[in-house]
C-alpha cells in the first residue's frame, strides 16, 4: 500500500513539473514575437518599408497567433479528452515547439505569420491539457496555489525570453565570432548573427528548446487517473473526429472576420459580418461537445448545462484576454514609442518588469480565489484591472522608473486571472468534457482577443497614434466581466465534478 502510495505521490509531481514547464514555455512563445516583430518584418520586408506596413503586419499575425490558440485550445481539447491528457500534450508541445524553431528559416512575411498561426494550435492546447491533468491529479486543497502557480510559470516564460534578448543585445557584436567558433558555415552565421536586425532568428530558435520536453514527458508523466476510468467505463469512444470539420469551419470563419478587419471595409460591412462571425465561430467550436454529449446517452438537461457552461467560460475568459492583448500588450511597443528606438533594451525591460509583476499576481489571484470566493475575487480583479490600465496610459508620457512601476501594478492585476482561470474553469465541468470545456472557454477568448486586438490598431489611427487613448479605452473590457461574473455560480469549497 506504501508503494502504490509513493507511486502516485511522485506521479503527481512529474505531472506538475511536465505542466510547469510547458506552460513556462507556452509564455516564452508568446514572448518571443513582441520582442522580435518589429526588427522580424523590416528585415523580411527589406529596406525602405513603412511603418504602417509594419503596424498592419504585426496586427494581422498577433491575430492568427490568438486564433490559431483558440483553434487549438478546442482541437487538443477533444484529442485530450478522447486518447488521455499525457499523448495530447506530448504532441501540443512538439507542434509548437517545431513551429516555433522553423520561424527562425523564414524568407516572406506570410511564411512567419503561417508558422505562428500553426505554433499556437500546439500552444493553445497544452494549456487546456495541463490545466485538466494537474487539478485531476492533485487534492482540492492544494488546487488554489498549483492554480496560481500555473500562470506564474506562463508569464516566467515572458521574463526568460526577455532576459536572453538583453543578453544577445548586449553580446551582438560578439555573437559572429562565437557562432564560428562552433563550425557552423558562414551563410548561417551571417543570417542569424546580423546585428542590424536584432537576431530576432537566433531569438526564434530558442523557441524551438521545449521540444526536449516532450521526451520527459511521454517517458515519465502518468495519465489522469479520472481520465482512465472514463476511458474503462467506455466514455471516451464518443468523440468523433468528423466532428472536428465543424472547428476547422469555425476557424476559417473566424480568420475571415479579421480580414475583413484588416482589408479597407466600412463600418457598415465590419461589424454586422463580426457579430454573424461570431456566432458561426460559437457554434462551430463548440460542436464537437455538442455531439459527444448527445451520443454518451446524457438527458437534454445535462447537455443544455455544459453548453451553457461553455459559453460562461467563454465570456469570463474573453473579457480578461480582452483587457490584456487589446490594453496591456500595447505597452512594448509605446515603450518603443516613447524612446523613439534610441533604447534597444526598453521593450525588454518593460517585459521582464511586467513578467515580475504578473508572476505576482497570479499567485495572489488564484490564492485569493480560494480563500475569499470564485466570484468576489474575480469582480474586483476586474476593478482594479481597469484602474491600473487606466493609471498606466493616463499618467505616464516618458519611459521611466515611474512608468515601470505603473506597468508592474498593471500587469500583477491584469495577469492575476490566469491564475484565477485554472482554479475556477475546471470547477465548472465533469471529467468526461473537462478538457474540452476549459479549452473552449479559456481560448475563445482569443477570438475575442484578436478581433479586440486589431481594434485597439484602429483606436490608434483615430487617436492620431495616441496609444494613452487607444488603450483607456480598451480597458473597457473589464465591465464585460463585470456583467459575466453576475451568472456564474460560486463554487469554493466544492469538489471538481466527476
Amino acid at each position: 500500500m506504501g508503494d502504490i502510495s509513493a507511486h502516485a505521490t511522485r506521479g503527481r509531481w512529474l505531472a506538475l513539473t511536465a505542466a510547469l514547464l510547458g506552460w513556462m514555455f507556452d509564455g516564452l512563445e508568446m514572448g518571443l514575437f513582441p520582442l522580435v516583430a518589429r526588427p522580424a518584418l523590416r528585415d523580411l520586408f527589406g529596406a525602405g518599408v513603412d511603418e504602417g506596413t509594419v503596424g498592419l503586419w504585426y496586427g494581422v499575425i498577433t491575430a492568427g497567433f490568438l486564433v490559431g490558440a483558440a483553434t487549438g485550445g478546442v482541437l487538443f481539447g477533444w484529442l485530450g479528452d478522447k486518447i488521455g491528457r499525457v499523448r495530447a500534450m506530448t504532441l501540443s508541445v512538439m507542434l509548437y515547439a517545431g513551429c516555433s524553431g522553423l520561424c527562425a528559416f523564414s524568407e516572406q512575411p506570410w511564411h512567419l505569420a503561417g508558422l505562428r498561426f500553426a505554433g499556437a494550435l500546439g500552444m493553445g492546447g497544452e494549456w487546456a491539457l495541463g490545466v485538466a491533468l494537474v487539478m485531476e491529479l492533485w487534492s482540492g486543497a492544494s488546487r488554489p496555489f498549483l492554480a496560481g502557480l500555473i500562470g506564474a510559470f506562463g508569464n516566467l516564460g515572458y521574463l526568460v525570453i526577455g532576459c536572453v534578448a538583453i543578453l544577445l543585445n548586449e553580446y551582438k557584436a560578439e555573437l559572429p565570432d562565437v557562432l564560428g567558433s562552433l563550425g557552423l558555415p558562414a551563410g548561417f552565421v551571417a543570417k542569424f548573427a546580423d546585428p542590424s536586425h536584432d537576431n530576432w532568428r537566433l531569438l526564434m530558435l530558442i523557441g524551438a528548446t521545449p521540444a526536449i520536453l516532450t521526451l520527459f514527458i511521454r517517458l515519465f508523466v502518468p495519465e489522469s487517473e479520472k481520465w482512465e476510468r472514463e476511458q474503462k467505463s467506455g466514455a471516451t469512444s464518443h468523440w468523433s473526429g468528423m466532428d472536428l470539420l465543424a472547428v476547422l469551419g469555425g476557424a476559417i470563419v473566424a480568420v475571415g472576420v479579421i480580414t475583413i478587419w484588416v482589408v479597407d471595409f466600412s463600418l457598415a460591412i465590419r461589424i454586422p459580418a463580426t457579430l454573424n462571425g461570431l456566432v458561426l465561430i460559437t457554434f462551430g467550436y463548440m460542436y464537437p461537445a455538442y455531439r459527444y454529449l448527445g451520443r454518451a446517452m446524457t438527458g437534454p438537461g445535462e447537455r443544455q448545462h455544459i453548453m451553457g457552461r461553455m459559453l460562461l467560460a467563454a465570456g469570463l475568459s474573453g473579457a480578461a484576454l480582452l483587457g490584456t492583448w487589446a490594453g496591456l500588450q500595447w505597452v512594448y511597443p509605446w515603450a518603443h514609442k516613447l524612446t523613439n528606438g534610441t533604447m534597444p533594451n526598453a521593450v525588454p525591460y518593460t517585459q521582464i518588469v511586467t513578467s515580475f509583476g504578473a508572476i505576482v499576481g497570479c499567485i495572489v489571484g488564484a490564492m485569493l480565489g480560494g480563500k475569499i470566493g470564485r466570484r468576489p475575487v474575480y469582480a474586483g480583479l476586474c476593478v482594479l484591472s481597469m484602474a491600473s490600465l487606466l493609471g498606466l496610459f493616463q499618467l505616464n508620457d516618458s519611459f521611466d522608473a515611474q512608468f515601470l512601476i505603473f506597468a508592474w501594478f498593471a500587469a500583477a492585476l491584469s495577469a492575476s486571472f490566469y491564475g484565477w482561470l485554472p482554479l475556477y474553469l475546471p470547477e465548472l465541468f465533469p471529467t468526461r468534457v473537462r478538457a474540452t470545456g476549459q479549452g473552449f472557454g479559456f481560448n475563445f477568448g482569443r477570438i475575442v482577443a484578436a478581433i479586440g486586438a486589431l481594434q485597439t490598431g484602429n483606436l490608434l489611427a483615430f487617436f492620431d497614434d495616441s496609444y494613452a487613448m487607444a488603450c483607456s479605452v480598451a480597458a473597457g473590457a473589464y465591465v464585460v466581466g463585470l456583467v459575466v461574473i453576475a451568472f456564474a455560480p460560486e463554487t469554493r469549497g466544492k469538489p471538481l465534478p466527476e
